[in-house]
């Protein structure tokens, strides 16, 4: 009887072991029901001697400790991160600050809003609704808390001088809406560069004034006795200079706009094309409010034309006249030429808007959009 229950115990023992050597082949877990975790392991690639070479160089001679500071420097400039370190009984203490990504602009022309014509490219709504207002505008971003009021500011005549136009582009912050005249040699360029920077853009229509031809805006002028056809052929002509504008503003044009007949055909072909439509503000016999608001334009009209007086005095006499009305309204607009002086003082103020309550936004997150949400 023992000897019987011995060999039963031992069948049984075989048993288990049988049944968990056959669990193990069919699930293949080599690891016997224990927990495990799987990794990728990749191979690295091997050193890009290029990327060696554009690493900081450290000077021969020097001490380690400048050795380390001179790459560390080197390090800052390239990444634009730049690191705080602590000193007295802060020692210790290292800040890093990290600059904010860059905004980035929709491509263009995005081929939903390509309209071809005899003139070449013109911008037009898309088949699903889209506006190139609103495709090409920069995009919208969280305003600081305590913002009490809002200022966009156009600054028109670029792409005439490359020297002005790149002054304008770097030195102004990317919420300054740049106007682009439609006769530079090297327009796309030019466009696709302040784009690229966060430059939302607008495109200048060369308008009729009061004493024209002597004072002539340039070829292809839009003019209160042509016929509206002829004017709206000349405005496609100008309207395919370059894509990627949200809209369009009057060069010069006091006769022009002061004409309900001649503005209307014009601005009925602004708001055909989803685009938006700001007046100068430098005519007060302007007819341009009353027509947008007809047609449902979006549009805005200038509060101030900052550099009627192009001195430096006069220009931020106007610039504190915008803060005044941003207080008061929630949002102003203000319009000057690319002008040495007024790039400079324009970049001067912005540095310490947001100090003050203020925000400058891009000339889309301005301008009113009746019928639209």
């Amino acid at each position: 009887m023992p000897l019987a229950l011995g060999n039963l115990f031992v069948g049984g023992v075989a048993t288990v072991f049988l049944v968990l050597a056959g669990y193990l082949v069919i699930v293949k877990d080599p690891y016997g029901g224990e927990p495990y975790a799987t990794a990728p392991v990749t191979r690295s690639k091997p050193a890009d001697p290029a990327a060696s070479a554009a690493e900081p160089r450290v000077r021969e001679g020097a001490p380690p400790a400048q050795d380390s500071a001179l790459a560390m420097s080197e390090a800052e400039k390239a990444t634009g991160v730049r690191v705080v370190r602590g000193t007295g009984d802060r020692s210790g203490g290292i800040v890093i600050q990290v600059p904010p990504s860059a905004v980035k602009l929709a491509p263009a022309p995005d081929k939903r809003l390509v309209d071809r014509s005899r003139h070449g490219v013109l911008p037009r709504i898309g088949a699903d609704g889209a506006r190139p207002a609103d495709v090409y505008a920069r995009p919208a971003v969280a305003l600081p808390p305590k913002t009490v009021g809002r200022i966009a500011i156009v600054v028109g005549g670029l792409g005439l001088s490359q020297g002005l136009t790149n002054d304008a582009i770097q030195r102004l912050p990317g919420d300054v809406t740049l106007a682009f005249a439609p006769y530079g040699a090297d327009l796309e360029r030019q466009v696709s560069k302040a784009r690229d920077d966060g430059h939302e853009v607008m495109l200048q229509v060369p308008m009729e004034p009061f004493d024209y031809p002597d004072n002539d805006p340039g070829p292809h002028t839009l003019t209160a006795a042509n016929p509206g056809g002829d004017n709206t052929d000349r405005l496609l002509w100008v309207m395919s200079r370059f894509p990627g504008y949200v809209g369009v503003m009057n060069h010069m044009g006091a006769k022009f706009t002061s004409s309900e007949a001649a503005l209307a055909p014009v601005l009925k072909e602004i708001a055909s094309r989803g685009l938006l439509l700001l007046d100068d503000g430098s005519s007060a016999r302007s007819l341009m409010p009353a027509a947008a608001s007809s047609l449902k334009l979006p549009f805005a009209k200038a509060d101030a034309v900052l550099d009627l007086s192009p001195k430096s005095s006069s220009i931020d006499d106007q610039l504190a006249r915008l803060e005044t009305i941003a207080r008061e309204r929630g949002v102003a607009v203000g319009a000057a030429s690319a002008l040495p002086v007024s790039i400079e003082r324009i970049a001067a103020w912005a540095k310490g808007l947001e100090a003050r309550g203020l925000a400058l936004v891009p000339l889309s997150a301005a301008i009113a959009k009746p019928g639209r949400p």
